[in-house]
């Protein structure tokens, strides 16, 4: 019997997949910003006319500032411990997140780039790499590394490095969720220092959050782990036994579910799941952040039926927490004004501008502007600029 011979199969598994795409073959390179196309080009390029720049950066340190590009490339930095949802999944599997870094920093901030992922996990090892690394960059971004270990390497590197260092999963989340409590707070006609907040999620996130809005001026703030109310008769250590010391005004002792009784802030950023009961038992106009991603903590359908606004990390629904939001501009900031550090009050300036963004469009449905939208990262790092200036932590 003769006929047609059937078609062959597909033997690439990931055919059908568009984010294999494109991620095929990675998505950065190395491009050159002079042409090469003759032998006086060549001399001026390399060798011997290199030698001449060396030489005069060997006498001067800070001609490198002038005539390398270390001053405007960021080292995006990950032993991969923490990454996204995914958890530890080792530096291998980490790298294509950084690369996706390094596509946002171009594209949004202007800045090239690189993405390091570290075969070690230990801190001590972490930090004496990035500190030899360090004369290649202009900044250090640190990138899911897990907690308690992500507080001491990024607090060890800011002490010894004179460029900003930033650990994104810690502040650009805390930026992004200062600027959209901000204009929450607008939408339903209450101020920060009104404000009654619960935390769930006492991790990098967590802490980051809970402090830049304490520095904001929020009014309360009560930290959740997964045992509770973080309180003063909790025996904890490190980062935890500081949250004991610096939130919980009101003195909860319990679960988060009784601690949400009344609250009007919810930011969850730890992941599981909030039951319906808790969220109705919120005040009047409460407002629900709920980041875990790609499954928020709250359904945002049911907490639309109990709360005023809504916000989530999700890209398919209204005020998505983004930390791209935040990063490009606040390295572009820091690094155009010449910034030794990135201090709080910058982080506080780049949420401000974050929010001003949205100026006279706010509605509850937007408290934040799209990742998207190209005024953001000027407006952050205009602000952070100015801010690192007034304070005088630049060069």
């Amino acid at each position: 019997m003769s006929g047609n011979p059937a078609p062959e199969q597909s033997t690439d598994r990931f055919a059908d997949d568009p984010a294999f795409a494109v991620h095929e073959g990675g998505k950065l390179s190395v491009a050159s910003t002079r042409p090469i196309s003759s032998i006086e080009d060549l001399a001026l390029t390399y060798t011997p006319g290199v030698a001449r720049v060396s030489s005069a950066i060997a006498a001067e340190p800070e001609l490198a500032r002038r005539f390398t590009w270390a001053p405007r490339v960021v080292a995006v930095v990950s032993d991969g411990t923490a990454v996204l949802g995914l958890g530890d999944i080792g530096p291998a599997a980490a790298l294509p997140v950084m690369e996706g870094k390094a596509c946002l920093f171009s594209e949004f901030a202007g800045l090239s780039s690189v993405p390091i992922v570290l075969s070690t996990t230990d801190v001590d090892e972490i930090v004496d790499t990035v500190m030899a690394i360090a004369p290649s960059f202009g900044g250090i971004n640190l990138e899911d590394i897990s907690a308690p270990r992500c507080f001491e390497i990024e607090d060890r590197l800011r002490e010894r490095l004179d460029i900003p260092v930033m650990h994104d999963d810690q502040h650009g989340t805390a930026i992004v969720v200062l600027a959209a409590l901000r204009n929450a707070a607008k939408v339903v006609g209450r101020e920060l220092g009104d404000l009654r907040v619960v935390v769930s999620g006492a991790g990098a996130a967590g802490v980051a959050c809970t402090k830049i809005l304490l520095e904001a001026g929020v009014g309360d703030i009560s930290v959740a782990d997964s045992q509770g109310i973080l309180h003063p008769g909790r025996e904890v250590t490190g980062t935890k036994q500081w949250l004991v010391e610096n939130t919980n005004s009101a003195g909860f002792a319990g679960t988060m579910m009784s601690a949400l009784e009344g609250a009007d802030v919810y930011l969850g950023v730890s992941g599981g799941s909030v039951p319906e009961s808790a969220i109705a038992a919120m005040a009047p106009n409460a407002i629900v952040f709920s980041l875990a991603n790609p499954t928020p903590e709250v359904d945002p359908e049911m907490a639309a039926r109990y709360a005023a606004v809504v916000a989530t990390g999700r890209s398919d629904l209204p005020n998505q927490i983004n930390n791209v939001l935040a990063f490009p501009g606040v390295f572009r900031g820091a690094i155009d004004a010449g910034a030794t550090t990135i201090t709080e009050e910058m982080k506080l300036a780049a949420a401000t501008a974050i929010a001003d963004v949205v100026g006279d469009d706010l509605r509850p449905d937007y408290i934040v502007p799209s990742p998207l939208d190209r005024r953001v990262a000027t407006a952050v790092a205009e602000a952070v600029a100015a801010c690192a200036r007034e304070q005088g932590v630049t060069r």
